[in-house]
């Protein structure tokens, strides 16, 4: 059994589950957009940090899912990837 196949047995047993990983999805979005956009312009997380002016501790952090960012620290982050950061409501 693959993943997908995994994840798709665990959703139909436990709506719960689907339920909070629903929830999560921005979250991770934005994660996924960010090491996207890092890696695709070969940028290692420490370099990232010294362009934002922190830690690289707290780009793994936000990374792995464990950090709640700021709309300062995202605004911080797109620019220093060369990308606009969009926020809607919909």
């Amino acid at each position: 059994m693959d993943f997908k196949e995994y994840k798709a047995k665990v959703f139909a047993e436990r709506p719960e589950v689907k339920e909070e990983y629903d929830a999560l999805a921005p979250q991770y979005e934005i994660i996924r957009a960010e090491i996207e956009s890092r890696r695709a312009i070969g940028m290692t997380q420490k370099e990232l940090a010294e362009r934002m002016g922190t830690a690289q501790a707290n780009i793994s952090r936000f990374e792995s899912g464990s950090y709640n960012p700021s709309l300062a620290f995202l605004q911080k982050m797109a620019d220093s990837l060369g990308k606009t950061l969009k926020i809607s409501l919909e």
